[in-house]
Order: C-alpha cells, then structure tokens, then sequence
C-alpha cells in the first residue's frame, strides 16, 4: 500500500471571536479528501503567543471533530495515529476559538496520511 502525507500547517495571525465561536485561520488550513482515498490524522502540533488559552478546533464537514486548547505562550503535541479513518469526499478544517478580541498567533501542524 503506498501512502502519501498530508499537512495542514502554518504561522497564523487570529482575531478571536468567543470561545465557544470557533473561525477560520486561513483558506491553507482546509483540506478535502481526495476520491477513493481514505485519510488518517496522526498528529497535531500547535504553539500560542498570547497570554490567554486559545482552542484549535478539527472540524469535519462543518461539525468539530477534535479540540485542542493550547494554553498560554505554551504548545501542546496529540498523537492521533489510527484514530479514526476519514472517508473520501470528506473536509476536514482547522479553526480557533479564543476570547472575543484576544489578537494573536498560532503555530499549527496537522498532519494526515492518505491511505
């Protein structure tokens, strides 16, 4: 079986919008399975400059998936190898929640594998 890696990373800039109002970091951050594919998460990596704890949220097909708060001026490292399989046509985005107003940024690195 060949299988190819896949991540959903970067060095984000964020502008919070309530803690329970997950948004969009960035267009980069969003990613659909491809067809007849199947895709495995391995792993989340995420850093946090500011002063407060701010929630990196996995959302799939619109609903959250998978949250990972990221305390403050810390970083957090989540196994997830063979959690969970995601089908093909499947999109996955990562978003952040944080204060209303909490201005910031976020290291994130997701990483996939398709299968």
């Amino acid at each position: 079986m060949i299988s190819k890696p896949v991540f959903l990373q970067g060095i984000y800039a964020f502008e919070g919008a309530g803690t329970g109002k997950p948004v969009p970091l960035h267009a980069d951050l969003t990613y659909t399975v491809p067809g007849g594919v199947t895709t495995q998460p391995l792993y989340f990596r995420g850093g946090n400059d500011t002063d407060e704890l701010v929630t990196v949220v996995l959302v799939r097909e619109g609903t959250p998936m998978r949250y990972f708060p990221i305390g403050a001026r810390a970083s957090t490292h989540v196994a997830l190898a063979v959690v969970e399989d995601i089908d093909d046509g499947t999109t996955l985005e990562l978003q952040l929640a944080a204060r209303e107003g909490l201005t910031g940024t976020v290291v994130v690195d997701l990483g996939l594998v398709e299968v």
